[in-house]
């Protein structure tokens, strides 16, 4: 994984007074680095970012500060119909945001791998496809 220069300490920041958020997303990160050793991460105010040459997926925390977990967010050239999607939406014709929710560690399963990789597959290759 390339980390940036304070990723430690702002992914402290970020997970502040979460702490079983913070071992779900470092659960979440210890896979990614298996799968995507070249991943790119941003710690953002709202989310925490994956990039290989696009963005592919996010986690953030739920939007309701009482609700447990982390929401991993990716994109898809289609719409992934499993319940346990919790919101999907087409921001373009084409493209589909998809957020799961995650409250533990078992639900960093296969199907949750899956569809990342297929967003890291989606998002890849939409540099040679010309256009966003």
């Amino acid at each position: 994984m390339n980390l940036p220069e304070h990723y430690e300490n702002d992914v402290l920041f970020f997970f502040d007074g979460k702490p079983e958020a913070l071992a779900l997303y470092q659960g979440l990160c210890q896979k990614l680095d298996a799968a995507f050793p070249e991943v790119s991460v941003k710690v953002q105010k709202s989310q925490i970012s994956f990039y290989g040459t696009h963005l592919f997926a996010m986690a953030s925390l739920p939007k309701r500060k009482k609700d447990p977990g982390i929401v991993v967010t990716f994109g898809l050239g289609r719409r992934e119909p499993s319940p346990r999607i919790g919101v999907a939406a087409e921001p373009y014709p084409g493209r589909w945001t998809h957020h799961v929710t995650v409250t533990r560690d078992e639900e960093l399963d296969g199907e949750l791998l899956g569809w990342l990789r297929e967003a890291w597959d989606f998002n890849q290759a939409k540099g040679r496809r010309g256009g966003p």
